[in-house]
Parts: C-alpha cells; sequence; structure tokens
C-alpha cells in the first residue's frame, strides 16, 4: 500500500473523528494510527490550509461557519433560533445602559427587539443594525464610520477602532464566529479579529449570543479567551458537554428561554 494511499486514509479517518467527536488530538491518533506526532501534525497542517480543519494547540478544530456567506446571508439562516437567543438578550438592556451591538446576525435580531420607549445609547458598526433602529425614538444611536467591510457587513478598519476607542460601554453584544473553551472566541477576518478585541477590552460586560453550529468550532483569528469575564448565551438544546466546558473555564452561562 503506497504512502499516499495511507495519508489519504489517515486525512479520511481525521476528518471522521472531527466530524464524530468535534475536536481531534494529535496525541491521540498518533497512538490510534501508529504514527508520531509530527505526522499527524503535518497532516493536519495540509488539512487547515486545504479549508478541512482550523488547527488549534495540541489538535484541530471543526471549521467556524458561514465563512464565505454576507452579513445579509446569514439573517435568513435559522431565524427562529436566533430570535430565541435575542428574546433572551434584550432583557439584559436596562435603560440609561450604553450598549455596543457588534455585526452580527443575531445582535440584528436583538436590535429588533429593542422596545422603542427604551431610553438607551446604542452604538454600532453595523449599517444593517442601525437601519432597525433608527425609527426607535427613545435609542440615542451612534454609528462608527469608515469603510465598509462587506463580508463582515461592518465598518471594521482603522478609522472605526480609532472610534471604539472612545468607547465605555456597560453591555458589549459582541459576535463571533466560532466559540469553543479552549480555542475561545475567534473570528474569520484578521481586521474584525482586530476591532472585536478592542471593544471587547473596552466594555464593562461582554455577552456573547452563540447559536449551536459556532459551538466547539473555530476560525482563524483569535478575538479573546473564553473565561470569566465573558457571559455565553447558548441555546436552550445546546450540547451539555460544551456548557460544562464552558463553566469550567469561567464563564457565565445564559440559556435562551431561561430568565437571568
Amino acid at each position: 500500500m503506497s504512502g499516499e494511499l495511507l495519508l489519504r486514509e489517515r486525512k479520511t479517518l481525521i476528518q471522521e473523528r472531527l466530524k464524530a467527536n468535534g475536536r481531534v488530538l494529535a496525541a491521540d491518533l498518533a497512538a490510534e494510527l501508529s504514527v508520531s506526532e509530527d505526522t499527524i501534525r503535518r497532516d493536519l497542517r495540509e488539512m487547515a490550509a486545504a479549508g478541512l480543519c482550523e488547527r488549534v494547540y495540541g489538535g484541530a478544530l471543526p471549521l467556524a461557519p458561514a465563512a464565505h456567506s454576507t452579513l445579509s446571508e446569514r439573517v435568513a439562516m435559522a431565524p427562529e433560533r436566533k430570535a430565541a437567543l435575542a428574546r433572551t438578550a434584550v432583557g439584559l438592556i436596562k435603560s440609561g445602559m450604553t450598549v455596543f451591538l457588534d455585526a452580527g446576525s443575531t445582535n440584528l435580531a436583538i436590535a429588533q427587539l429593542i422596545e422603542p420607549d427604551l431610553p438607551v445609547t446604542v452604538v454600532t458598526n453595523t449599517p444593517l443594525i442601525a437601519v432597525a433602529l433608527m425609527e426607535k425614538p427613545s435609542v440615542d444611536l451612534i454609528l462608527l464610520g469608515g469603510p465598509l467591510n462587506r463580508a463582515v457587513g461592518a465598518a471594521i478598519s482603522a478609522r472605526a477602532q480609532r472610534d471604539a476607542e472612545l468607547l465605555r460601554p456597560d453591555l458589549c453584544f459582541l459576535g463571533t464566529c466560532g466559540a469553543d473553551a479552549a480555542a475561545g472566541l475567534t473570528a474569520i477576518y484578521f481586521e474584525d479579529a482586530e476591532f472585536k478585541r478592542l471593544v471587547a477590552r473596552q466594555s464593562r460586560r461582554l455577552v456573547v449570543a452563540v447559536t449551536n453550529d459556532k459551538l466547539g468550532t473555530a476560525a482563524a483569528h483569535g478575538v479573546v479567551d473564553i473565561d470569566d469575564r465573558a457571559t455565553l448565551l447558548l441555546e436552550a438544546d445546546a450540547p451539555a458537554q460544551h456548557r460544562t466546558a464552558f463553566e469550567a473555564a469561567g464563564a457565565e452561562i445564559l440559556m435562551a428561554g431561561v430568565a437571568e
């Protein structure tokens, strides 16, 4: 049997393990396949380069979803699940707060549910979110400017980052592409990750609404670790192992449909 065939078989098995277990560890695969960890690490690097997984310390995770869709396209994906998260999330917004709504289809759903007579200041870098808030008379709306990144659906350039440095939001709803207890919150685009890190650092409380498809996945660029600064809002049917792992990392967990 040729080495190339063995390589293909290894990669097929790795993909099967990723699908079944949600992550793979190089040490475990090396022992199972009777090859060196260096061999497995090389396989994982090649698979990551081919867009089949995301390398993380010690192994690999499935890729974060929706890597090639725009914000407008993501709005149409699982809207009922995002609405359930949004109904719980909007209960965290209190009168007089300054709230930052980052780019994201679930965060757009949150904006749509903010009561028109709730006196709050909402800051966003996302035009679609700003449009959803335009006709709410008690909401003071601040839209960060600069060039629009069409893939993200928001302004994330150096201009937007300079504006964000002036903020001290009481509450930040951060968008994420992937969420894993070990890999943290991650983003597909480098500049988006930079922007998210900045806003997270400036905010008093960080809340991240995560749909099930993003759990246990990673994108290419790290945003923040999951620790005691983070509040994760999960779907009611989120797999228990993810909630347990997030809690072990120190994060506060809220479940959609469950009162705080």
